[in-house]
């Protein structure tokens, strides 16, 4: 039975491997190995409508032509457009931690740069989130569409006026507003408001739509966020964390949606709503727009063009009579996943910091490593403290497993002795161990639960740990300048090897010669991987591994069966 415990770990380390190949596969772009996705259905439930059932506003417009065809059969109207009422700008306004360019075409916000946080490919930088250029295209647009009574209105295609002086944030100052305004289009002048605070990556939106003309308009709002499907600069293709759209409401919660799933229609997301939010999402950083709750909306996501994708929503304005406005508040947000600071913003926005469905458990986790990293001052000696309350947590769960693999390492040789004296009867040899175990009193199973029940909560903290924008750039001591990245001279990974093969040695040698040479090769693989994961995650591993191996080394001392290591025999 002392076979069949490792046999399940085998089993449970051969399928972890399977998995990460499958994923590493997909990462990379190339089919999975092992679980390919079901074939494409004909039609499925997130499926475009016939072209003859979706109106031609059911679409915001994006970076097409005028009257380009979608996705759908829609037709978006981007009409062309008067001459400008002022020559096209880029406007680059900065406060203490954004520093943001609008183009005065739509007034939408094509540049995203945030000063606190470095470009890790290149430190004398500052990171660049949004971004129009020849590598990169992510932005936020917002504009005017027909409604039921039709027209033609200002859309991020309209070249606005920039209506606000000041371009940074004073030194005594709380507030940058920047202005745009719209040509009157269609009898309607849209009026863009951007309210920048000091320490915040919020920015609160207002667009106040002006009736000009000398009839009934309706017209409908959209804000959406366009870009490439291309994964971040610098990502590791060991560890693949989500990059893409992500839509959030209270009858559906949070639901993401990889790029290919929309280029093959495979999109399934709440249609309609009157509260949450729509988002940008990868690794570390995301972007949204939040409008207040109670205001209808349509959701949608869609592809633009080729490699580049939409996401956003549609509210629709009440009659606004002439000489009357309507004003619509809203707020984008671009910035790091600090989960503090999404939770303040709107409800359901910290699941952008993804942690999948061990969500219950790394929530908790990471507030715990919070208030341990604000009363310490350091991230990686916060990671070892947390590291030890669970391994404290567990004390007894653990005890219980050693005192189990203890026993079986006490009875060993007379396990061995027996296999080697019946090893030409295997039914008898097995009648034989099960007796053994029965006089001793040894369950041979009793180490695997202890650990099994702990595997979720470690897993849990591994997440926590990639996903913690504040582990970007954090140092813990000496060479480690960065517990976000790999360690540069490899001294973690090599200190991780050293104690993965101490705690595999520490445990009874398995009968089997095959068996004890296969489980060596557990380690070193595991190991590698690890040579390429960020220095906060193996530091995380090294702690639990060294604890690890000095409760084993007590409660087999308190048991009588003196510590050895069983090293491997390769002959």
């Amino acid at each position: 039975m002392n076979d069949i415990r490792r046999t399940i770990l085998w089993v449970i380390f051969g399928f972890s491997m399977v998995m990460l190949w499958d994923n590493w596969q997909v990462h990379n772009g190339n089919k999975a190995t092992f679980f390919p996705g079901p074939p494409k259905a004909a039609a499925t439930a997130g499926s475009p409508a016939p072209a003859s059932s979706v109106p031609a506003t059911s679409v915001a417009p994006s970076l097409v032509a005028p009257n380009a065809q979608v996705p759908g059969g829609a037709v978006v109207n981007v009409p062309a457009q008067a001459a400008p009422a002022a020559p096209r700008e880029r406007v680059v306004v900065a406060t203490d931690v954004l520093k943001l360019t609008f183009d005065t075409e739509g007034g939408s916000l094509v540049k995203a740069e945030f000063v606190k946080h470095v470009d890790m490919a290149d430190k004398s930088k500052s990171f660049v989130l949004l971004d129009e250029s020849k590598d990169r295209i992510y932005m936020a647009q917002t504009g005017l569409i027909a409604g039921a009574n039709g027209g033609v209105f200002p859309t991020h295609k309209t070249v606005m006026n920039l209506a606000s002086a000041e371009r940074t944030l004073r030194d005594d100052g709380k507030e940058l507003v920047v202005r745009f305004e719209s040509p009157e289009l269609g009898g309607v002048k849209l009026v863009k408001t951007f309210t920048l605070t000091r320490g915040a990556y919020a920015v609160a939106v207002k667009h106040e739509v002006i009736n000009a003309g000398t009839t009934v308009v309706s017209p409908q709002l959209y804000l959406q966020l366009v870009r490439d499907g291309n994964k971040p600069p610098g990502e590791s293709s060991f560890y693949s964390t989500f990059t893409g759209p992500a839509v959030y409401t209270e009858a559906k919660k949070y639901q993401k949606v990889e790029f290919s799933d929309i280029e093959k229609n495979k999109v399934d997301i709440e249609k309609a709503a009157e509260n949450g939010y729509v988002a940008m999402v990868q690794h570390y950083f995301a972007s949204a727009w939040v409008l207040g709750d109670g205001i209808k909306r349509d959701l949608f996501m869609r592809k633009v063009d080729t490699n580049l994708y939409a996401v956003g929503m549609i509210t629709a304005l009440d009659n606004i009579a002439p000489g009357t406005s309507k004003t619509v508040e809203s707020k984008f947000f671009a910035g790091p996943q600090e989960e503090k600071v999404l939770e303040s913003l709107t409800p359901g926005l910290e699941l952008v910091k993804d942690y999948g469905w061990l969500t219950i458990l790394a929530k908790p986790l990471y507030w715990l490593l919070d208030k341990l990293q604000s009363f310490i001052g350091n991230w990686g000696w916060s990671i070892m403290a947390l590291v030890l309350l669970l391994k404290a947590a567990f004390y007894w769960l653990n005890a219980k497993a050693y005192a189990s693999m203890a026993k079986m390492k006490a009875i060993n040789p007379k396990i061995m002795e027996m296999r080697e004296r019946l090893k030409d009867s295997p039914q008898q040899m097995q009648q034989e161990m099960m007796r053994i175990y029965r006089e001793e009193k040894v369950n041979p199973m009793g180490g695997c639960f202890p650990i099994m029940v702990q595997i979720p909560v470690f897993i849990a903290l591994y997440w926590v740990l990639l996903s913690s924008v504040e582990m970007r750039n954090a140092p813990w001591v000496l060479w480690i300048h960065d517990l976000s990245s790999p360690d540069p001279f490899y001294i973690l990974p090599l200190v991780m090897t050293l104690t993965t093969v101490l705690q595999t040695a520490l445990n009874p040698a398995p009968p089997d010669p095959m068996q004890a040479k296969m489980m060596w090769f557990m380690p070193l693989a595991f190991s590698v991987m690890f040579f390429f994961f960020p220095a906060g995650l193996v530091l995380y591993w090294i702690t639990n591994n060294v604890l690890s191996i000095a409760q084993q080394w007590i409660i087999n001392t308190r048991m009588g069966v003196p510590p050895q290591f069983n090293l491997p025999k390769f002959k």
